[in-house]
């Protein structure tokens, strides 16, 4: 504190002790100046304000919980010392004319505005709460308290006001806040500069009036910053009441102390007690429904220099020693226990201050509860905070009589002003709140993939799409029992990336991946569903899907698998690339000329081959490869969509089986998969689709990682996606197939991880997931696809995103009659698109379940309200080309 505040200070004390009251509490308020990126200047001092960054420890083992609490308590010893510090946890609203605003800039294919609309509206009803971490710090003193309003009156009084600061003391300023951040982005909390829009924000948001938005410039100032702070407080006893410009009521603010924790706090656990803020629920009054309460949090701290630590503790010590020896040679030789604990507690804290550089620092925590219902909503949740932290041992209460002390302190710019509710103690209690601790995942921006459903509640944003252009890897494993929603969540993400204007192609081995089609149709996107049977002949003929020059050999290969041993014995091959290279020359090159080709060569074996070939042409699986096309049948064409390729029946023989074990229908069914995979390959790799996003997602991977073909088409495609601009998206129920998959493994980015029931599985899982392999691991993934009660939760899984954090999630779709569409449920399937069906459906069978918040609910009812905004395509477009 500067000696000119100090003065300020002993100015007012004479009044403030004849009142039994602290200086600071008679203060005047400080006035704001500026406001910038990183800065809040008022006309008594300059702070540096920063945004912390979460860290997931919700499924954080407790090893690395116990690191990165150690460390956070190493960080404000080293970084903070001598700083007076403001911490603030607030809280903001998922805003759906915002994300609607982001949703026109993301997405650019399909009904952009049915799309924006749709997930503004789902947002809205949702209603959730998002965490915003700030750190404050004082950085420089300006003027006291009491020279500014002598300065502010004269300057008044004279007509020549200046609120405002000039360019040479923001430079400054602005230098100190850069280097206060390089010290604190290296610690657990990952320290950013706050952006002056979001500063404003947190500044005018406590009026709780409606405010213009802060304008977009390096420096807000004069008027601007003016109307961003009008506000008017009328403080009572237990409470704050906040008047808007009418005169009306616009909210209640209780302000809470803390003035008693247990000697010892257990981390990790439940007494984290910043962390738990999220996780603190009332009955409303009003209709009795279980809310969020969201309280925030104001702690205004200061950490010790460890030579001044270090001193105090010994002065402690020496005075608990010396107590000890007055007792001890008093008639009656004894000495009270807490004596006696005082002086080891004293003499086990100086050797770890000598030992890891631990310090004290003076921190008083506030607890500021809100209501914008009533003053009983206020009460009501107010009971509910303090009987919260009851249950961890430690005390809360309304503030009484000092209200708006209270409220003035948590403001941002304002200073300390109710010093007696605080606490001496080690930097490690500070830390042991782990006020940055909750659930995250997910990236900054980008599409909404899920909600959190840990103890912070939030979206979770992830983009399949996104690797390439981090100049990251490209894979994305959903993984997972039948039944608990992994195709569907999968084929969501493949449909958000078609509404980015990617190329989307789903390969469909399963045979329940229609609803992807229905829902591209139904947001209006460009989608082309091709099923592979007698009704689509010649729909995977390589000579259509490829060059000529690199189709003859690949039609050469097709062939040899389809055909016996016998002939491949007899020298058949030749007979193949002849005919191949012969009708790749061909104006109209196609396989089944090739066959008819063979059919009428004067050598028997070649007229055999084209015999046989030509009957196995009049087959499910034969047709789409060796046909001849029909009119009007739609080829596959490497165009931005949806494109679902089916192919029902396929049979596809065990790794390792030689050709000559094979069945006829293992032979076809492995000629077919070439075929597609030849064309995924070609699609991916072309240079005039170099710059265009592409997806290539196959649901039952397994049935392709069990072939070799299979296998080195799915290393390849994640070994190159980067490059290539191609994302693999993957879903399988066999989690240890894909151990065996080195480049795969090196190239997943994102897992999502659903229920799985057997010991084997659990663990190959939790290795894909980077959790402890142990029990607590297989319990989580056993049950996460429950709820409490037992019954399927289809949707909710554990995410891995590409920084590793792991939190479970919510797969959420913004409409329910979107989510009937991409169900894989057959019932489902065969219904058309009805609103009023789709408004009383309540089960949504292997389905991503919507969830109206992060506490296990079914919000059917909710999200079946914003199911009429879109396209109602026609049933029948959705058919096999």
């Amino acid at each position: 504190m500067s000696t000119t505040t100090k003065a300020a200070k002993k100015g007012v004390s004479h009044f403030g002790r004849m009142l039994g009251l602290g200086a600071e509490r008679m203060m005047r308020e400080p006035q704001l100046v500026a406001l910038a990126d990183g800065l809040v200047v008022t006309d008594t001092a300059a702070e540096a304000w920063f945004v912390l960054s979460a860290s997931n420890t919700d499924l954080m083992p407790e090893d690395r919980q116990d690191a990165e609490q150690d460390a956070a308590a190493l960080a404000l010893s080293k970084v903070l010392p001598g700083f007076d510090c403001h911490l603030k946890v607030i809280w903001a609203k998922l805003d759906g004319d915002l994300y609607r605003e982001e949703a026109r800039r993301i997405f650019t294919a399909g009904d952009v505005e049915a799309v924006a609309d749709m997930w503004a509206e789902r947002l809205d009803t949702l209603d959730l709460p998002q965490r915003h971490i700030l750190l404050g710090v004082r950085i420089a003193e300006r003027d006291s308290a009491t020279t500014a309003s002598v300065k502010n009156a004269t300057s008044d009084a004279l007509g020549i006001g200046h609120k405002g600061i000039d360019d040479a003391e923001l430079a400054q300023l602005d230098a100190l806040a850069r280097r206060m951040e390089r010290r604190l982005e290296a610690t657990p909390w990952r320290a950013r500069i706050a952006p002056v829009e979001l500063l404003a924000w947190a500044i005018s948001r406590e009026s709780y009036r409606p405010q213009p938005a802060p304008p977009r410039l390096p420096t807000v100032s004069g008027a601007s910053l003016v109307r961003l702070t009008q506000s008017k407080a009328i403080p009572h006893a237990d409470h704050i009441r906040l008047v808007d410009a009418r005169g009306e009521t616009c909210a209640w603010v209780s302000v809470l102390v803390m003035p008693e924790f247990p000697e010892q706090l257990i981390t990790p656990g439940e007494q984290e007690w910043l962390r738990c803020l999220s996780e603190i629920t009332y009955t409303r009054p009003d209709n009795g429904f279980d809310a969020l309460v969201c309280p925030e949090a104001s702690v205004r701290f200061t950490v010790w220099s460890r030579g001044k630590a270090i001193k105090a503790v010994d002065k402690v010590r020496q005075s608990a020693k010396e107590q000890r020896r007055s007792a001890a040679e008093s008639s009656a030789g004894e000495t009270f226990a807490e004596t006696e604990e005082t002086e080891l507690v004293m003499e086990g804290l100086r050797k770890g201050m000598a030992r890891d550089s631990r310090t004290l620092l003076e921190d008083h925590p506030r607890l500021i509860v809100v209501s914008t219902d009533s003053l009983e909503d206020l009460r009501a949740r107010t009971d509910a905070v303090i009987g919260h932290y009851a249950g961890l041992s430690i005390d809360v209460v309304v503030a009484s009589e000092e209200q708006r002390e209270l409220w003035l302190e948590s403001q941002i710019g304002d200073m300390l002003r109710v010093a007696d509710l605080g606490h001496i103690r080690s930097s490690d209690a500070l830390a042991a709140s782990m006020f940055w601790g909750g659930s995250e995942a997910g990236d900054d921006d980008g599409p909404i993939m899920g909600l959190l459903t840990g103890t912070t509640p939030g979206v979770c944003r992830i983009d399949i799409t996104a690797g390439s252009a981090r100049g990251d890897a490209t894979t994305t494993a959903f993984v997972g029992r039948s039944g608990r929603g992994k195709t569907t969540s999968m084929m969501l993400a493949t449909l958000i990336a078609g509404l980015k204007g990617s190329f989307a192609l789903m390969l469909g081995f399963k045979g329940d991946e229609g609803g992807l089609i229905k829902a591209g149709e139904y947001l209006g996107l460009d989608s082309h569903h091709v099923t592979c049977g007698l009704e689509t002949p010649a729909v995977a003929d390589l000579f259509r899907l490829l060059n000529k020059g690199d189709a003859a050999l690949q039609v050469v290969s097709q062939l040899l698998i389809i055909l016996p041993d016998r002939m491949r014995d007899n020298g058949v091959e030749t007979h193949l690339l002849r005919a191949c290279n012969e009708i790749a020359g061909h104006e109209d090159a196609a396989t089944w000329r090739v066959v008819e080709l063979l059919k009428s060569s004067d050598d028997p074996l070649a007229a055999e081959a084209g015999q046989a070939l030509a009957e196995l042409s009049r087959t499910q699986l034969g047709a789409p490869l060796l046909g001849q096309p029909r009119p009007g049948a739609s080829p596959l064409r490497p165009e931005p969509g949806l494109w679902l390729v089916q192919v029902p029946g396929l049979s596809m023989p065990q790794m390792g089986t030689a050709p000559r074990d094979m069945t006829m229908t293992e032979r076809v069914s492995l000629a077919l998969m070439r075929g597609l995979i030849a064309y995924a390959l070609n699609t991916s790799a072309r240079p005039d689709l170099r710059d265009l996003p592409k997806v290539i997602s196959i649901p039952e991977v397994h049935v392709l990682t069990s072939t070799d073909d299979g296998r080195r088409f799915i290393d390849y495609i994640a070994r190159t996606g980067r490059a290539l601009d191609t994302s693999l998206a993957i879903d399988t129920q066999d989690p240890q197939s894909l151990l065996g998959l080195d480049g795969v493994l090196e190239a997943i980015t994102t897992v999502f991880a659903f229920e799985q029931s057997t010991r084997v599985q659990q663990d190959a899982m939790a290795e894909l997931l980077r959790l402890p392999v142990g029990d607590s691991s297989r319990a989580l993934i056993h049950g996460v696809g429950k709820t409490a009660h037992g019954e399927i939760r289809h949707g909710h899984c554990i995410v891995r995103d590409r920084r590793d954090r792991v939190a479970t999630m919510q797969v959420d779709a913004p409409s329910a009659e979107l989510l009937r569409a991409l169900s894989t449920n057959p019932k489902d399937q065969a219904e058309t698109h009805d609103p009023d069906a789709a408004a009383h459906e309540d089960t949504y069978e292997d389905a991503a379940d919507i969830a109206a918040d992060p506490n296990d609910t079914d919000p059917a009812e909710d999200s079946a309200k914003s199911a009429g905004s879109v396209h109602r395509p026609d049933p029948a477009a959705s058919e096999a080309a």
